[in-house]
């Protein structure tokens, strides 16, 4: 009964111990040195996210200052892909799943509400960082972007109606029509597992 709780307690325990992963897996600033990660203009959010309590599925918020091999893979399950065994009940939960892990790199102090403030920053950083943009092109076309949004999910909103943001369900609603499940996946190519060390580098 002992080794059937632990398995239970530690269900990624026979690969933590084959890749010796049993200590903490890394800090924000690990993440950061990823070479990928360099060029992508949302890499803030996507480090964040990682250390996102909320991306647990354990009703916590906060953000880790470490996390371990556990919370690492958790984070990386919202990346999988559907095979041909998955059913559709599977599949929905797993494109609600996903939605709500894009939903929390906006959301980004957990109001339960993405601002037209959040929104914007999100924008800017996808056009300004491109080169092709200024800050200042950038914000109208978020500002342009949330006005449109704000009339689809609230209709009959008068002009001088304030639109707090976009809710969970309004963001599902946005995306109804794109196939997350099958879209949000990681693919890891020419990956060098002899080279890959977990915890703290040692000198």
């Amino acid at each position: 009964m002992g080794a059937s709780q632990a398995r239970t307690e530690h269900p990624y325990q026979d690969l933590m111990d084959k890749t010796g992963c049993n200590d903490m897996f890394g800090s924000k600033e690990d993440l950061a040195s990823i070479p990928a990660l360099d060029n992508n203009p949302l890499r803030k959010q996507i480090i964040t996210a990682f250390f996102d309590k909320r991306n647990q599925h354990e009703n916590q918020v906060g953000f880790f200052e470490e996390i371990g091999f556990e919370q690492f893979v958790m984070v990386m399950s919202h990346f999988r892909a559907p095979t041909l065994k998955t059913s559709e009940e599977e599949r929905e939960v797993m494109r609600k799943e996903k939605l709500r892990f894009l939903f929390n790199m906006h959301d980004t102090d957990n109001d339960g509400t993405i601002t037209l403030e959040e929104y914007r920053k999100v924008v800017e950083e996808l056009l300004s960082k491109s080169g092709a943009l200024g800050l200042e092109a950038a914000k109208a076309i978020a500002d342009a972007a949330m006005l449109e949004v704000a009339s689809t999910n609230v209709p009959h909103m008068a002009p001088d109606d304030f639109y707090e943001g976009i809710t969970f369900e309004h963001f599902e609603q946005i995306l109804k029509g794109l196939e997350m499940e099958t879209r949000m996946h990681i693919r890891f190519l020419d990956v060098d597992t002899t080279t890959m060390r977990c915890g703290k580098t040692t000198s």
